[in-house]
């Protein structure tokens, strides 16, 4: 027989008096009001309440939680609304000892620490609804059994950045998720994590509430409740919960019209008559939930309404009166029926303000009926398929199937066996012979296709080689070698020119700077002599090194013999051409100066080539005497020596000042690159538009934005110095595939984006100089594999094949 709640009343004095506390009124009182509901035949919930509770109420409260699954009560709340001295670990054998009758979780984790989150995290809750406000955690990484759990709040857990690639995985039933205010910015990883959620049908990034500037005092409906998951002491916008009944008359109301006063392109569109109808009710995170998916007695946190009442179709009778625009901060103002009204964002993560945001979401997620508290109509999901089609891909090489390394693996033994010999099993499914660049292809697109986390770790060389045991490098700029896969230089703000095997992490030839060379902005390596470089520093000192020729040193380390060259004041880029019998030098100036390599003396110098300072210049890639300019006079520019550059071959001009260019591989295309992410690939014969990738400006005049080919021209990648983010690109459609999101190791700190260079011998490799936003952190060397997991080791992913199928984050 059930134990009656008086009952446990009476256990939990009878536990308090031999354990000598007294009991807490609170509890007792939680007791009262449950056998009041029922009394009342209402739901049986019991409220326990942490925030007063102290470790020695543990044993007494203990006794009672461990007997409620065989009680008359029904369900358990635990809530802890500020901080509470009780020890996380008993916090945690109180709610587990509950078991299958804990419905809701609401705590900050702040009160119990990191243990408790972590053990939260690992080993599960059998709660039906988690509310979770942490400080704690930036990378998300609830891989426990959360099998009951069908609502989850992470709303305000302001350091959380991203997720772990298992999170999610262990949520079968998970339907509700929010996570505002948070810091996570990634759409793919993002994606990823979320797609583990099959029953997912409400998510929320952001809060668009609407604000009735007529008629209406500002005060929100039901003025005892604070704003959708709001903590009770946070500040929130007084405005009423978005409600048809306020904003339109449907008989007068187009569905059109309807959709024009919804905010941005986002497609926030009400459902026709063949689905859910709107009524007066908040609309926050609400959708009509069937009886075979939540037991009606499972009741959902404040702000999370489980039913919404979609307006029927509107009629034809259009409103000549509609009028909507779009306001500045993040609002929609609109007229409709003499109402006038306004959708305001709150509570935003960074997430929302990608571009195509609402778009991305809708057509990676097929099942979500609600996002951002607006309802998804079949047109929308029709919408946002083709806006992802023309902005984004799913897998490189436009390839729209997800096939795993083997499959693509057998395919190809099969082609291989003569037709004679094969099976009926083994004959090809299609007709049509691929070759081995088209293999190569698919299983790039079948290793991308596996995670969305990218492998990346930091490129770990310091000066213990050297026998400092104190001493660390802070890298300035770096090159890949264009013919040793292994070998990579990179120059330091000291002055430093340091050349490493990448792929072990040793230092191969170290040249210190003597304390004639300041800041290393130029490097590039010579072609056909594989063991020279050309170093320039930001005071103009330009040295050809050779790490072929070197003395011994002590410890084993090669040195190596240079070459001087004339100075170039305040340089910033120098290239080899083709031959290696030129290189240009640029920097702060409006010149640029010519140096024949073989002899070490400068050739000429060109002089007012650009209005503005020419901060890089490139040879092309097989032209010895064709060379590009960038400058911030906003103009690109195409020399060619032949014709002794008094003008240039051509012009081409950008909006703002240009950062940089480069060649494609094959000489085809110019890759400019202008402050703010203004990104555009250009005919190579004459300069005209191929080409804008269209990435998203910050509006800052100090984003200074480089873009580089990855190895071959499929794919371009693009970082800038005000952002955390490297983006990959399609240089045939500039659809985005990828953003690769930089993440300091210490909490709280950011990284951006320095410099970076696609890997010429490893497909999506690449290599990111990031650098830290605080002055007292150094700048690191990051490489990143697009076709490695995060999970796989190390040894695995950095390995010497060139084609490392063997085998990303923050």
């Amino acid at each position: 027989m059930a134990i009656k709640i008086p009952a446990l009343g009476s256990i939990y004095i009878e536990s308090c008096r031999r354990h000598g506390v007294a009991p807490r009124t609170g509890f007792l009182s939680a007791l009262f009001k449950a056998d009041v509901k029922k009394s009342r035949h209402e739901l049986c919930v019991l409220e326990i309440l942490l925030d007063h509770v102290k470790d020695v109420d543990f044993h007494p409260l203990l006794e009672v939680t461990t007997r409620i699954g065989d009680s008359e009560i029904e369900a358990v709340d635990v809530l802890n609304e500020s901080s509470c001295a009780l020890n996380g670990e008993y916090a945690l054998v109180l709610i587990r000892s509950i078991d299958q009758k804990l419905r809701i979780v609401d705590l900050q984790d702040l009160s119990f620490g990191k243990d408790f989150l972590r053990d939260v995290s690992q080993r599960g809750l059998q709660c039906q609804v988690l509310n979770l406000r942490s400080s704690h955690f930036r990378k998300l990484n609830l891989v426990g059994e959360f099998l009951r759990l069908h609502t989850l709040n992470l709303d305000y857990s302001t350091m959380l950045s991203s997720f772990r690639e298992d999170c999610f995985s262990s949520m079968p039933n998970l339907m509700c998720l929010s996570m505002c205010e948070t810091r996570i910015s990634n759409l793919w990883t993002t994606i990823a994590a979320l797609s583990k959620l099959p029953s997912l049908v409400e998510l929320r990034f952001q809060n668009w509430i609407c604000c009735n500037d007529v008629g209406s005092s500002g005060s929100s409906v039901g003025d005892d409740q604070t704003g959708p998951s709001q903590p009770s002491n946070a500040s929130h916008l007084e405005m009423p919960p978005i409600s048809l009944n306020l904003l339109i008359d449907l008989d007068v109301m187009t569905e059109q019209a309807i959709r024009n006063l919804l905010p941005f392109s986002m497609n926030q569109n009400f459902q026709n008559a063949n689905e859910d109808s709107l009524d007066d009710s908040e609309v926050d995170f609400s959708i009509h939930l069937e009886n075979d998916q939540l037991d009606s007695s499972h009741s959902a946190p404040p702000g999370w309404n489980r039913e919404i009442n979609l307006p029927s179709e509107a009629t034809s009778a259009a409103l000549s009166n509609q009028n909507g625009e779009e306001s500045s901060e993040g609002a929609i103002s609109g007229h409709v029926a003499d109402v006038s009204f306004k959708y305001i964002s709150e509570h935003a993560s960074p997430i929302c303000f990608e571009q195509h945001y609402r778009e991305f979401m809708i057509a990676s997620i097929p099942q979500l009926r609600v996002l951002d508290n607006l309802p998804i109509r079949n047109i929308d999901r029709e919408m946002a398929n083709l806006t992802f089609f023309k902005h984004f891909e799913r897998l490189p090489y436009r390839r729209s199937d997800k096939e795993s390394v083997v499959s693509i693996l057998q395919k190809r033994e099969i082609r291989a066996i003569p037709s004679s010999f094969r099976t009926q099993k083994q004959m090809p499914m299609d007709p049509v012979g691929k070759s081995q660049h088209s293999y190569a292809r698919s299983l790039c697109a079948a290793k991308m296709g596996s995670s969305a986390w990218p492998y990346m770790h930091s490129l770990s060389i310091s000066g213990n080689d050297l026998g400092d045991e104190n001493g660390s490098f802070r890298p300035r700029q770096f090159e890949y070698h264009p013919t040793n896969s292994s070998l990579m230089v990179f120059g330091t703000l000291d002055g430093e020119v340091v050349v490493v095997n990448h792929e072990k992490q040793k230092i191969v030839s170290y040249i210190p700077s003597f304390g004639t060379m300041n800041s290393v902005l130029g490097l590039c390596w010579l072609k056909h002599f594989p063991s020279r470089l050309i170093a320039g520093s930001d005071n103009g000192s330009l040295k050809l090194y050779d790490i072929q020729h070197f003395p011994s040193t002590s410890n084993g380390l090669r040195t190596a013999s240079s070459v001087t060259f004339d100075e170039f004041d305040q340089l910033t880029s120098v290239h080899v051409n083709s031959t290696d019998e030129l290189f240009l030098a640029s920097g702060y100036s409006k010149n640029v100066a010519l140096y024949d390599i073989n002899s070490g003396r400068r050739l000429q110098v060109f002089t007012d080539m650009h209005q503005e300072h020419i901060n890089v210049v490139k040879f092309s890639n097989r032209s010895p005497s064709i060379f590009a300019t960038s400058s911030f006079d906003q103009d690109i520019k195409m020399w060619d020596l032949r014709q002794k550059p008094i003008r240039p071959c051509y012009t081409a001009t950008s909006s703002k000042g240009n950062v940089m260019v480069c060649f494609s591989p094959d000489d085809h295309y110019l890759l400019a690159s202008a402050v703010d992410n203004e990104v555009k690939q250009l005919l190579a014969a004459d300069g005209s538009l191929h080409l804008d990738f269209q990435i998203p400006a910050t509006g800052s005049s100090q984003n200074y934005t480089r873009s580089y080919y990855l190895n071959g021209k499929d794919y371009i990648i693009s970082g800038s110095c005000d952002e955390h983010v490297v983006r990959v690109c399609c240089a045939q459609t500039g659809r985005r595939l990828r953003d690769i999101s930089l993440e300091g190791k210490a909490s709280g700190s950011s990284m951006f984006v320095q410099s970076l260079r696609g890997d010429p011998f490893r497909p999506f490799n690449m290599s990111i100089l990031a650098a830290y936003t605080r002055p007292s952190s150094k700048s690191e060397i990051v490489k990143v594999n697009l076709l490695a997991s995060s999970e796989c080791n190390k040894e695995a992913s950095s390995g010497g094949s060139s084609f490392p199928f063997n085998s990303m984050g923050g």
